[in-house]
């Protein structure tokens, strides 16, 4: 299975991969995630270390249960090879409806297939008040018009 763009990144094909990595976690769909990531893909997130599809489609599965009405932006931060560097940002509430900012920077190593093979993530999340929400597209891919990062002053 081939997951175009595929290595060695340009800025181009990176901001593609990085659109698309998004797209695909908006979509809140952990089975769909899943299968960016090579079957023995390892992940670091946050203190938890995941390995393979399975494991990455559970912890997704868990982590959309917890965190409601999730939306995420991501940004190309650094590329080379067939390697990608991305910070982000997402919004979610809890079953409390007390909300949350997330921001992280994660690191992406591809196989030669386009498929992610490494993913380290850092991430670092406060709660806010509703009022202080960015992020209010309908839930799913965010608009082509809706500002980014920068934009955003993130």
């Amino acid at each position: 299975m081939s997951r175009p763009p595929l290595p060695p990144f340009t800025d181009e094909t990176a901001a593609q991969k990085a659109r698309m990595a998004e797209d695909a976690w908006n979509s809140r769909d952990p089975a769909k995630v899943a299968l960016a990531y090579t079957t023995d893909s390892r992940w670091r997130n946050r203190a938890e270390f995941i390995n393979g599809r399975g494991e990455i489609e559970a912890f997704l599965t868990r982590k959309w249960a917890r965190e409601l009405d999730y939306r995420l932006i991501k940004e190309v931060w650094a590329h080379r090879d067939n390697r990608i560097a991305v910070r982000f940002a997402y919004e979610y509430r809890d079953d409390s409806g007390t909300w949350f900012r997330a921001y992280g920077n994660e690191n992406w190593q591809f196989d030669d297939a386009g498929l992610m093979a490494v993913r380290i993530a850092s991430i670092n999340e406060h709660p806010i008040a509703e009022s202080e929400r960015k992020f209010h597209w309908p839930l799913g891919r965010r608009p082509d018009d809706h500002p980014g990062l920068s934009d955003l002053g993130f």
